[in-house]
């Protein structure tokens, strides 16, 4: 069995206890899902026949949410592709990222947290899963995921999996996409059970 595999088993087993035993705090039920980058496809196939088993065997719904789809959409609602693309022309790519990270974090605009509280509201918390995917969309440094998890923290009891491209480093650091880390920022600062730290 791979080490995917093994992991998938692991988070469909926690997911079907009731309570479900993914969560590190009960007022956060959330947990990352660590993958490697390169398991992008095997991932999607795998968690399709889960999102099946967990609604056949256990009756739970699963919600799969596209973080890259909201983060385009947002960008599409506030100045579009044309003038982010301008920016980076002019100002460069850290000034673009810079851009899209404000767009998704001011509350002058769109917060994602809020976009993504308003999807789960109504969803049910003893039925209803979430599935983050596609988190790519925050790469390279667009939007930090502990972030995006802090801003749902007491806004939903919907059990959520944030689905995480990169790779498990030394002691406790996840390195998105496998880029360096710019910062000391590790496993536990996301206040979360993280599944695929294991090597």
């Amino acid at each position: 069995m791979s080490f995917l595999d093994r992991e998938i088993e692991l988070l469909e087993r926690d997911l079907a206890d009731r309570p479900p035993r993914i969560a590190a705090h009960s007022d956060m039920p959330f947990a990352i899902f660590r993958y490697d980058p390169g398991d992008e496809y095997p991932l999607r196939s795998a968690l399709r026949l889960l999102a099946i088993r967990l609604q056949q065997e256990h009756e739970l719904r699963v919600t799969f949410v596209s973080l890259s789809r909201i983060v385009w959409d947002t960008v599409r609602r506030h100045g579009g592709s044309e003038y982010l693309f301008k920016t980076e022309a002019t100002r460069g790519f850290a000034a673009a990222q810079q851009h899209v990270n404000c767009i998704l974090s001011s509350p002058d605009f769109a917060p994602i947290s809020d976009t993504l509280a308003a999807l789960l509201q109504p969803l049910d918390p003893g039925r209803d899963v979430v599935f983050l995917v596609r988190a790519g969309g925050f790469a390279p440094f667009i939007y930090r995921c502990s972030v995006l998890l802090e801003g749902l923290h007491r806004r939903t009891m919907v059990p959520i999996i944030l689905f995480y491209p990169g790779s498990a480093g030394p002691g406790t650091d996840l390195r998105f996409y496998d880029i360096p880390v710019q910062d000391a920022v590790g496993v536990y600062n996301y206040r979360v059970s993280v599944y695929g730290a294991r090597t």
